[in-house]
């Protein structure tokens, strides 16, 4: 069983420049690191080979940089890793981005799942799996706490707010995990040294993909950023209610209605 998982460097803080000019992020000179939930993902396909066998691909779109967290990939014990990194893919969307990735795994072309963290630090908008999903016309299954393989059949559980679901779908299909599916290996020091001295993150640019040109990057993006801050907390007077709890609670409410709030 061949797995793909696709996973993306973000930005270890909210400390990133902004470029006014291209409408990109500046993060050349920033922290950078994994993508937490994307490790989750990467665990899982790490189980799924350890019980069924297989080949395991990561794949992730950024800048050169984004090298370390492919390399941070293999050293948990993938089996290959893929960077799309071309200035023509700068500035995309979610929609850009998932079109790109979508023809990289086409060009993989080896693959029964493919698996992606529930949604990115930076981003937070669980949007790229289920495009990939749609540009691949592929079943989809979000947020798994549980996946388990029979055949040529992926079953997931999903936790829901009152219980849970199971949900199946034939192979190929698109997974996205909850953080909680699992405890992300840490790997041992050889295999960082291994992963950083002995394995190789191929490279592909635009040209490498194919498709559409005016899909990538900015061009191809229908959002766009147009500048971005860091919200600023004022802190104000806190008052501490002391008494009794039905004389605190009248207290509250009295204020509350005072300011409005009520």
């Amino acid at each position: 069983m061949d797995i793909v998982v696709c996973i993306k460097q973000v930005p270890e803080t909210n400390d990133i420049g902004w470029d006014a000019k291209t409408g990109t992020l500046i993060r050349e000179g920033a922290g950078s690191i994994l993508n937490r939930n994307d490790k989750n993902a990467l665990e899982a396909a790490l189980q799924l080979r350890e019980q069924h066998g297989g080949l395991i691909t990561a794949l992730s779109m950024g800048p050169a940089q984004a090298d370390e967290a492919l390399r941070e990939a293999l050293s948990m014990g993938i089996d290959q890793a893929i960077l799309l990194c071309d200035r023509v893919f700068a500035g995309a969307d979610t929609l850009s981005t998932a079109y790109a990735l979508s023809l990289a795994i086409n060009k993989i072309m080896r693959f029964d799942l493919i698996l992606c963290g529930k949604e990115t630090s930076d981003g937070m908008t669980a949007q790229v799996a289920p495009q990939i999903a749609e540009f691949l016309n592929l079943p989809q299954l979000t947020g798994a706490t549980e996946i388990a393989i029979e055949n040529k059949s992926v079953r997931i559980k999903q936790r829901l707010e009152y219980g849970f679901r199971i949900v199946e779908a034939f192979f190929p299909a698109v997974i996205t995990v909850e953080r909680g599916i699992n405890q992300p290996r840490i790997p041992p020091m050889d295999s960082i040294m291994e992963a950083y001295r002995d394995k190789e993150v191929q490279v592909w640019g635009a040209d490498d993909l194919g498709g559409d040109a005016e899909r990538f990057g900015l061009k191809g993006s229908p959002t766009q950023s147009r500048n971005i801050y860091t919200k600023q907390v004022r802190k104000g007077k806190v008052t501490i209610l002391e008494g009794e709890p039905d004389e605190v609670a009248g207290e509250l409410i009295q204020t509350l209605k005072l300011k409005g709030l009520l």
